[in-house]
Protein backbone atom coordinates (compact mmCIF):
# COMPACT_ATOMS: atom_id res chain seq x y z
CA UNK A 1 0.00 0.00 0.00
CA UNK A 2 1.40 3.37 -0.76
CA UNK A 3 1.64 6.25 1.77
CA UNK A 4 1.05 9.33 0.91
CA UNK A 5 2.11 13.25 2.85
CA UNK A 6 -0.96 12.90 4.72
CA UNK A 7 -0.54 9.43 5.99
CA UNK A 8 3.21 10.30 7.44
CA UNK A 9 1.85 12.69 8.98
CA UNK A 10 -1.03 11.46 10.46
CA UNK A 11 1.79 8.58 11.96
CA UNK A 12 3.79 11.53 13.55
CA UNK A 13 0.99 13.38 15.38
CA UNK A 14 -0.13 10.23 16.62
CA UNK A 15 3.88 9.59 17.58
CA UNK A 16 3.29 5.81 17.44
CA UNK A 17 5.53 3.40 19.29
CA UNK A 18 7.98 2.14 16.52
CA UNK A 19 7.71 -1.48 18.10
CA UNK A 20 3.54 -1.95 18.99
CA UNK A 21 2.36 0.54 16.97
CA UNK A 22 0.10 2.13 19.90
CA UNK A 23 -0.02 6.06 19.84
CA UNK A 24 1.20 8.22 22.52
CA UNK A 25 4.88 6.70 22.65
CA UNK A 26 7.03 8.85 24.25
CA UNK A 27 10.63 6.88 24.86
CA UNK A 28 12.82 9.64 25.69
CA UNK A 29 10.07 10.85 28.76
CA UNK A 30 10.14 6.75 29.48
CA UNK A 31 13.84 6.20 29.41
CA UNK A 32 14.19 9.65 30.98
CA UNK A 33 11.85 8.63 34.21
CA UNK A 34 13.26 5.00 34.32
CA UNK A 35 16.98 6.46 34.65
CA UNK A 36 15.43 8.89 37.53
CA UNK A 37 13.35 6.13 39.03
CA UNK A 38 15.63 3.14 38.87
CA UNK A 39 18.65 5.73 40.73
CA UNK A 40 16.47 6.87 43.25
CA UNK A 41 15.15 3.08 43.77
CA UNK A 42 18.16 1.49 43.62
CA UNK A 43 19.93 3.82 46.38
CA UNK A 44 16.92 2.94 49.19
CA UNK A 45 16.95 -0.51 48.00
CA UNK A 46 20.88 -0.92 48.10
CA UNK A 47 20.88 1.12 51.43
CA UNK A 48 18.52 -1.55 53.15
CA UNK A 49 19.40 -4.61 51.44
CA UNK A 50 23.10 -4.31 50.16
CA UNK A 51 24.26 -4.90 46.49
CA UNK A 52 21.72 -7.30 45.56
CA UNK A 53 18.90 -5.11 46.87
CA UNK A 54 21.02 -2.48 44.77
CA UNK A 55 20.01 -4.18 41.67
CA UNK A 56 16.78 -5.29 42.41
CA UNK A 57 15.85 -1.89 43.33
CA UNK A 58 16.96 -0.52 40.23
CA UNK A 59 15.00 -3.04 37.93
CA UNK A 60 12.29 -2.04 39.67
CA UNK A 61 12.46 1.43 40.03
CA UNK A 62 13.26 1.70 36.74
CA UNK A 63 10.41 0.08 35.43
CA UNK A 64 8.03 2.71 38.03
CA UNK A 65 9.88 5.38 36.62
CA UNK A 66 9.54 4.58 32.73
CA UNK A 67 6.42 4.71 33.74
CA UNK A 68 6.38 7.67 35.61
CA UNK A 69 8.10 9.94 32.93
CA UNK A 70 5.94 8.51 30.30
CA UNK A 71 2.97 9.44 31.99
CA UNK A 72 4.57 12.95 32.31
CA UNK A 73 5.95 13.15 28.71
CA UNK A 74 2.76 12.53 27.24
CA UNK A 75 1.02 14.86 28.97
CA UNK A 76 3.43 17.56 27.25
CA UNK A 77 2.94 18.40 23.31
CA UNK A 78 6.05 19.71 21.85
CA UNK A 79 4.22 20.84 19.16
CA UNK A 80 1.62 23.43 21.44
CA UNK A 81 4.71 24.00 23.80
CA UNK A 82 6.25 25.72 20.55
CA UNK A 83 3.34 26.97 19.35
CA UNK A 84 2.35 28.51 22.66
CA UNK A 85 6.19 29.98 23.32
CA UNK A 86 6.46 31.16 19.88
CA UNK A 87 3.59 33.62 20.34
CA UNK A 88 4.32 34.52 23.71
CA UNK A 89 7.56 35.01 23.83
CA UNK A 90 7.32 38.48 22.75
CA UNK A 91 5.01 39.69 25.82
CA UNK A 92 7.89 38.10 28.67
CA UNK A 93 9.75 40.39 30.60
CA UNK A 94 13.31 38.71 28.87
CA UNK A 95 11.97 39.51 25.48
CA UNK A 96 14.97 41.03 23.96
CA UNK A 97 13.76 42.31 20.41
CA UNK A 98 17.54 41.49 19.08
CA UNK A 99 17.16 38.05 19.97
CA UNK A 100 14.95 36.13 17.95
CA UNK A 101 12.79 33.33 18.77
CA UNK A 102 14.84 30.71 16.72
CA UNK A 103 17.67 31.49 19.38
CA UNK A 104 15.42 31.51 22.29
CA UNK A 105 13.20 28.37 21.03
CA UNK A 106 15.65 25.71 22.30
CA UNK A 107 15.81 26.95 25.86
CA UNK A 108 11.64 26.91 26.41
CA UNK A 109 12.11 23.33 24.92
CA UNK A 110 14.99 22.90 27.29
CA UNK A 111 12.80 23.71 29.68
CA UNK A 112 9.87 21.94 29.26
CA UNK A 113 11.87 18.59 28.64
CA UNK A 114 13.82 18.78 31.79
CA UNK A 115 10.82 19.24 33.99
CA UNK A 116 9.28 15.82 32.47
CA UNK A 117 13.49 14.50 33.07
CA UNK A 118 13.26 15.71 36.56
CA UNK A 119 9.24 15.03 37.57
CA UNK A 120 10.06 14.52 41.13
CA UNK A 121 13.11 17.65 41.99
CA UNK A 122 12.23 21.31 42.17
CA UNK A 123 13.97 23.43 40.09
CA UNK A 124 16.35 24.68 42.71
CA UNK A 125 17.70 21.55 42.81
CA UNK A 126 18.22 21.20 39.31
CA UNK A 127 19.40 24.12 38.13
CA UNK A 128 22.94 23.84 38.62
CA UNK A 129 22.72 20.79 36.43
CA UNK A 130 20.85 22.33 33.77
CA UNK A 131 23.17 25.20 34.08
CA UNK A 132 25.69 22.63 33.19
CA UNK A 133 24.38 20.73 30.70
CA UNK A 134 23.01 24.22 28.65
CA UNK A 135 26.28 24.04 26.12
CA UNK A 136 25.02 20.54 24.61
CA UNK A 137 21.85 20.95 24.92
CA UNK A 138 21.12 24.63 23.30
CA UNK A 139 21.51 23.21 19.82
CA UNK A 140 21.78 26.35 17.64
CA UNK A 141 21.25 28.94 20.04
CA UNK A 142 24.12 31.11 20.48
CA UNK A 143 22.48 32.25 23.73
CA UNK A 144 24.39 31.29 27.02
CA UNK A 145 23.14 29.72 30.56
CA UNK A 146 22.41 33.69 32.02
CA UNK A 147 20.33 34.36 28.93
CA UNK A 148 18.89 30.99 28.51
CA UNK A 149 17.50 30.48 31.94
CA UNK A 150 14.51 33.04 32.03
CA UNK A 151 12.81 31.16 29.01
CA UNK A 152 13.81 27.99 30.32
CA UNK A 153 12.75 28.37 33.77
CA UNK A 154 9.46 29.60 32.29
CA UNK A 155 8.75 26.47 30.06
CA UNK A 156 9.82 24.42 33.31
CA UNK A 157 7.44 26.42 35.44
CA UNK A 158 4.36 26.42 32.58
CA UNK A 159 4.59 22.19 32.36
CA UNK A 160 5.26 22.18 36.51
CA UNK A 161 1.98 23.88 36.66
CA UNK A 162 0.77 20.85 34.39
CA UNK A 163 2.03 18.61 36.42
CA UNK A 164 0.26 19.62 39.74
CA UNK A 165 -3.41 19.34 38.44
CA UNK A 166 -4.89 21.71 35.64
CA UNK A 167 -7.54 19.41 35.87
CA UNK A 168 -8.16 17.85 32.57
CA UNK A 169 -7.23 20.56 30.58
CA UNK A 170 -4.91 20.13 27.57
CA UNK A 171 -1.44 21.23 28.22
CA UNK A 172 -2.38 24.23 25.39
CA UNK A 173 -5.55 25.41 27.75
CA UNK A 174 -3.05 26.89 30.33
CA UNK A 175 -4.15 30.59 30.84
CA UNK A 176 -1.11 32.92 32.17
CA UNK A 177 -3.72 33.25 35.49
CA UNK A 178 -2.97 29.56 36.09
CA UNK A 179 0.40 30.02 36.63
CA UNK A 180 2.71 30.67 39.94
CA UNK A 181 4.15 33.41 39.12
CA UNK A 182 7.94 33.44 40.22
CA UNK A 183 8.93 36.18 38.36
CA UNK A 184 7.47 39.25 37.51
CA UNK A 185 5.55 39.29 34.17
CA UNK A 186 5.00 42.73 32.20
CA UNK A 187 5.36 43.05 28.53
CA UNK A 188 7.87 45.01 26.86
Amino acid sequence: MAMNQNDTDYDRDENRDPITGEPGAHPVGAGLGAAVGGAAAGAAAGAVAGPIGTVAGAVIGGVAGGLAGKEIAERIDPSAEEHYWRNEYTSRDYYDPDVSYDEVGPAYQYGWESRAQHSDRKWEDVEPDLAHEWSTRRGNSSLDWGRARPATRDAWDRIDTQIRGTGDRAPGDISMGDRETRVPRTPK
